[in-house]
């Protein structure tokens, strides 16, 4: 097996773009439904004003060109190629940091971040406080798909992350993540916790899916309850979209792969869902260029598939005990998520917890600021 770190450039052909375009302006409608609301789904009249201007105001090359401002590498941990964005910080006695996005995340999700977290000098911060990133593409994602091997399971995440972090020569950093992210940081540490020397994550787990007895929820504060009959509410009416991604990924990937209007309409009615406040659309809280930036890694790659597979395919580990690593960990709870601080310690040893009442389930590209300041206290401490 090869170890080599490969630098990486961003270079789209202009024939992917012109084919876009292309489908772009040919794209099949369909009618609205009545009402023509987000309750039944992404409404047409939305979705079409948001196409038009992926048509014709936004600048993929921009975007790219942004991309590549930072340096990027991939390599091959277990025959899966993973591509991650690797910047140091000016200051030599800067913390590694590793960052992992979610689904229907990616990199993008952490560009207003990078400059804050690895140059706080020049951001108005405390030197002290630098962090040298390792921002990988989980595997089946844009750059570090898609994959041809089942077995992407958390751990098996959490086992290559700590691979990479060797390879790029760390032996003692801190992992950062949401979504999907804040399951593969704590596995981390469980995989490396002599070289993980604390853990952070925004939207914390295990959520709590299991009906609860009147007693356990009489014991819970109103905040808490509060969160429980959200789950409660998420299971009845937004789990159709993992019920799918689950088991039936290929089928779903035929339709996201071959229409770049399926895949942005799969993926804005996650972010309508998950930002906050929920009746706001999801453009008016997240820039339209930053949004269209991270559907075109799915589209471009054509990882729509591979994707859902990865994420969602973890049979039998959903739900699963995981062990407690005894790494300091922080939970970071913005008002769109649900996490329970009595239900995460069992898996992990909370030094940390801060509950917000405002943002949404992307931290770092609805609430960067405090997503930068809630990372630097909690390491701080840590260094």
């Amino acid at each position: 097996m090869s170890t080599e770190i490969t630098p990486f450039r961003i270079e789209i052909p202009q024939q992917q773009l012109d084919d876009l375009r292309n489908r772009l302006d040919n794209a099949r409608w369909p009618a609205p439904l009545p009402g023509d609301g987000w309750d039944t789904g992404v409404p047409t009249t939305w979705l079409r004003e948001l196409v038009d201007y992926w048509r014709t105001d936004y600048d993929w090359r921009a975007a790219e060109a942004q991309l590549n401002t930072y340096p990027q590498f991939t390599t091959e941990i277990d025959g899966q190629r993973i591509h991650f964005l690797h910047v140091r910080s000016p200051e030599p006695d800067a913390l590694p940091l590793m960052l992992t996005h979610g689904w229907p995340g990616s990199v993008v999700e952490f560009l207003d971040v990078i400059g804050p977290l690895t140059d706080p000098r020049a951001h108005g911060g405390d030197p002290a406080d630098a962090f040298h990133l390792v921002i990988p593409s989980l595997p089946g994602i844009g750059f570090s798909g898609p994959v041809t091997e089942s077995g992407w399971t958390i751990e098996h995440i959490g086992a290559a992350w700590a691979e990479l972090m060797r390879r790029l020569g760390y032996q003692r950093y801190g992992t950062q993540g949401g979504d999907v992210g804040a399951a593969v940081s704590p596995q981390v540490g469980r995989v490396a916790p002599d070289r993980v020397v604390g853990v952070h994550v925004n939207g914390p787990g295990p959520i709590k899916t299991q009906q609860l007895d009147e007693e356990e929820l009489a014991s819970l504060t109103d905040l808490e309850r509060d969160r429980i009959r959200r789950i409660e509410a998420f299971m009845r009416e937004e789990y159709g979209y993992i019920a799918i991604q689950s088991t039936r990924p290929q089928t779903l990937a035929y339709g996201l792969v071959d229409s770049p209007v399926g895949q942005l309409a799969w993926i804005m009615d996650k972010f309508r869902e998950w930002t906050y406040p929920r009746n706001v659309d999801p453009d008016k809280i997240i820039d339209r260029d930053r949004l269209l930036t991270n559907v075109m890694l799915y589209w471009l790659t054509g990882t729509a598939g591979s994707a859902a597979y990865v994420v969602y395919a973890q049979a039998g580990t959903w739900g699963a005990p995981k062990p407690n690593s005894g790494v300091p960990t922080a939970g970071l709870v913005l008002a769109h998520d649900v996490a329970i601080r009595r239900y995460t310690e069992v898996e992990s040893t909370i030094t940390r917890w801060n509950d917000v009442d405002h943002g949404g389930h992307f931290a770092a590209l609805e609430e960067p600021v405090l997503l930068t300041d809630d990372i630097r206290e909690f390491f701080r401490e840590l260094r």
